[in-house]
């Protein structure tokens, strides 16, 4: 007989259903006891009133793999309507070691580090599962809506020969006798595929090795990371950022609306044109001094509160940030060289993307590093391209973990990642 998810139950109805999951909880009262059994797509109740039967039940713990044979009954009470009766229970395995928490709770009540120490268990809870289903969909959501722009996804080297693009907080490891580091971003190498497809898209890790021990920082997370060749500006840049974003919420709605209701989180709407502030305007409007060079966790919500309330927007783009504050390949304003072509998109008073107009001309490269004090040389592999033509181009990098943990309301970003690797922790 062919298993059957809870979620396909309710088509079921008056027939003799196999089920299989594990045991969410036992309710054992005077004449019926319940299981409650969970697999991937949900629960359902199983109604046990034979003695023989119930005593096999009484003998399963939390989390033991079961295999039910039942009846697919009407019940409105029961979840997705429907219960299953006159059972016949197997396990599948050995009875299960409880976890150190009970995961049929509506909340776990385990502290964050418990969970962590115990994620293979954790993440079977439904709020954590949710989270991570949230995730999924919105990659398939990024992933749908550049195909359906003509960009071709690339996939390019973790382990790099130099830590040149962002300085020294990088992780060097031992490549056959010669020093390696972990990549920092797909920087370099989504601007040299430009010069292949003209525009391109990357999902993969990333690593900083920076100290950071906060709610809003990894060690390691996933960047989805776009580049388009033959733009006129960064604002070209900042629409395919506004359509791409759309696209994953959207996406998100469709493929993960249980997951949704399960945090109880409703989407936000993306603006059809997403307010913009210049980094000058951003520091007034956060009532921070007018030589600040950069905008602090504190400017950003301000902002983010000053979106919401003046334009009804969860999403605020801050351009121009000044030059000195971003990479050397940024293309500056030719109309005010002090500041940038780039961009950050602050979602709900947090710094979720950074993008811009990137340099195109190697003679444009050999002045931002002369002008910086750098060597050409560590940067040789990546200024030939532009050598040999390259077409104005820019890009962005969404930071998946944050998204997502701003899209859900979780409190820290390990919440919505399910094995995380921060400055404490590489297990489990």
């Amino acid at each position: 007989m062919q298993r059957t998810l809870s979620h396909h139950l309710p088509a079921q109805i008056g027939t003799t259903v196999r089920i299989a999951g594990w045991v969410h909880r036992r309710r054992l009262l005077k004449s019926v006891a319940f299981l409650i059994v969970r697999d991937a797509a949900g629960l359902a109740q199983v109604v046990v009133t034979d003695p023989a039967v119930r005593a096999e039940v009484e003998k399963l713990t939390e989390e033991t793999v079961v295999e039910i044979i039942a009846t697919a009954t009407a019940n409105e009470t029961a979840p997705a309507g429907v219960e299953l009766t006159d059972p016949t229970v197997r396990p599948l395995g050995p009875p299960a070691v409880p976890p150190p928490f009970d995961l049929y709770r509506p909340a776990l009540t385990a502290s964050l580090p418990t969970q962590l120490d115990n994620a293979p268990t954790a993440l079977r809870h439904p709020t954590r599962s949710a989270a991570l289903r949230v995730s999924a969909a919105a990659v398939a959501g990024f992933r749908a809506t550049l195909d359906a722009r003509d960009f071709v996804e690339v996939h390019t080297p973790k382990v790099v020969s130099s830590s040149t693009e962002s300085g020294a907080n990088v992780f060097a490891l031992d490549w056959f006798g010669r020093p390696a580091y972990l990549a920092q971003s797909p920087q370099f190498y989504k601007q040299l595929m430009v010069g292949v497809f003209e525009r391109v898209y990357e999902v993969g890790p990333v690593f900083r090795a920076e100290p950071h021990d906060t709610v809003r920082h990894l060690a390691q997370y996933t960047s989805l990371d776009v580049e388009l060749g033959f733009v006129d500006d960064h604002h070209d840049v900042m629409r395919v950022l506004r359509d791409t974003l759309a696209g994953m919420l959207a996406a998100v709605g469709e493929r993960a609306a249980g997951a949704l209701a399960a945090v109880g989180v409703a989407l936000p709407q993306v603006p059809a044109e997403i307010p913009a502030v210049h980094f000058t305007e951003a520091l007034t409007i956060a009532g921070a001094p007018a030589d600040e060079p950069d905008l602090a966790p504190a400017h950003e919500r301000a902002l983010g509160e000053w979106a919401h309330r003046e334009h009804g927007s969860d999403f605020l783009f801050v351009t121009g940030y000044p030059m000195a504050k971003r990479p050397f390949y940024t293309h500056p304003d030719p109309a005010r060289p002090a500041y940038s072509n780039g961009f950050d998109l602050l979602f709900r008073g947090l710094e979720l993307v950074t993008g811009g107009q990137r340099l195109h001309r190697h003679a444009d490269y050999l002045a931002a590093l002369a002008a910086r004090g750098e060597s050409v040389e560590p940067y040789a592999g990546y200024l030939d391209a532009f050598r040999h033509g390259m077409p104005p181009h820019g890009g962005f990098a969404i930071g998946l973990e944050r998204f997502v943990a701003r899209l859900v309301g979780a409190d820290n970003i390990r919440e919505v990642t399910a094995f995380p690797r921060d400055l404490h922790r590489l297990t489990p």
